[in-house]
């Protein structure tokens, strides 16, 4: 049976969050779907009601909206973030001297996983037959460390920190050894870990590490250790709405049921009335479904077409330069497309 036409807009633009399920969650609005709407896909239509809005930006955390497209989109966006923007990461670990508890295995991985200050955009990819690497494709680090006794610690100190020297190695010992002309290239870059404060290891007297780790261009589809986010994800945006005026001790009870700043409480003539100030905060948990007298004055849903993104750097770009990295990707794999569908229209 088709849906009453004063149900179409809401089954084309909301999800509907209900009190045993979730409502209208496949996109509908495709061609020929309903009767009176031209679902066609027109690029004119698609820029009028396309736009980005930066809701907070700083170094490492963008958050945005991304408005008027569909969540296949979206989705490809977010896992172009995680999986295909390419960074530098540390690939090959050769290990000189290793007298350390932790085996060679586990302190290559360890290794791996910190988080590098390079512009990836500056390097090539390396040949994979190429053992030595080049200036223009790899990054060579050096982590040289020996743990020996502090002649000056107090007698009686049992503290670490006291009796030893080097006893604990961080991120920040490894050092940047320039290779070919790279010190003049990258005089300003400073190159190596984005924090220097990560414990890679713990050593005592006459323990030594003397490493030399090889960095070269990769991607998250490759390994974990390319991802250049912490975070990537996207949430539709909440939309609550009141059926009717909801007063007194109902208006309390309703604003506890959803986050700080969702809900407040007007004085209006007297009286206490709740209002919806911000949805934006709300974390949509369906808490005032639980409550018999209040589940049915109020309306949950959200915006289908509303994406609210948050990206989290790891620090090795600014998180807004990984944002116009993935776009400029997913460019590229479109034209890709577009190519591949010309030539197999040729053949």
């Amino acid at each position: 049976m088709a849906a009453p036409m004063n149900n179409v807009d809401e089954i084309r633009d909301r999800v509907i969050l209900g009190e045993y399920g979730v409502k209208n969650v496949h996109t509908t609005d495709y061609p020929g779907n309903y009767p009176g709407y031209d679902d066609t896909w027109d690029l004119e239509k698609f820029k009028k009601n396309f736009r980005i809005d930066i809701v907070h930006s700083d170094e490492n955390m963008l958050e945005f909206d991304m408005i008027g497209i569909d969540a296949s989109i979206a989705n490809a966006f977010r896992r172009i973030l995680l999986a295909e923007v390419p960074t530098m990461a540390i690939e090959k670990v050769f290990i000189y001297n290793n007298t350390s508890i932790i085996q060679d295995e586990i302190l290559a991985h360890r290794l791996g996983l910190v988080p590098i200050k390079a512009d990836p955009r500056l390097f090539e990819y390396r040949n994979p037959e190429d053992e030595e690497g080049t200036e223009i494709d790899t990054i060579q680090l050096q982590l040289k460390v020996k743990c020996s006794r502090n002649p000056r610690a107090p007698k009686d100190s049992s503290d670490p920190k006291e009796l030893y020297l080097n006893h604990m190695v961080y991120s920040g010992d490894i050092k940047w050894l320039p290779i070919g002309n790279q010190a003049d290239v990258f005089a300003d870059a400073k190159i190596g870990p984005v924090h220097g404060d990560i414990l890679l290891a713990q050593l005592r007297p006459g323990h030594e590490l003397d490493i030399v780790m090889h960095c070269v261009k990769g991607i998250g589809k490759d390994h974990a250790k390319f991802s250049p986010v912490a975070t990537a994800s996207y949430r539709l945006l909440p939309e609550i709405t009141l059926l009717q005026t909801i007063e007194g001790e109902q208006a309390e009870r309703l604003k506890r049921c959803f986050s700080p700043g969702v809900i407040e409480i007007q004085n209006v003539n007297g009286r206490k009335v709740a209002k919806v100030v911000n949805s934006r905060l709300d974390t949509c948990s369906r808490e005032v479904l639980r409550h018999d007298d209040l589940k049915n004055l109020v309306k949950l849903g959200r915006v289908r077409d509303h994406f609210i993104f948050s990206v989290e750097s790891t620090g090795i770009l600014p998180a807004d330069v990984l944002v116009t990295e993935a776009i400029n990707v997913l460019i590229s794999k479109c034209q890709k497309f577009l190519t591949e569908l010309d030539a197999a229209e040729m053949d």
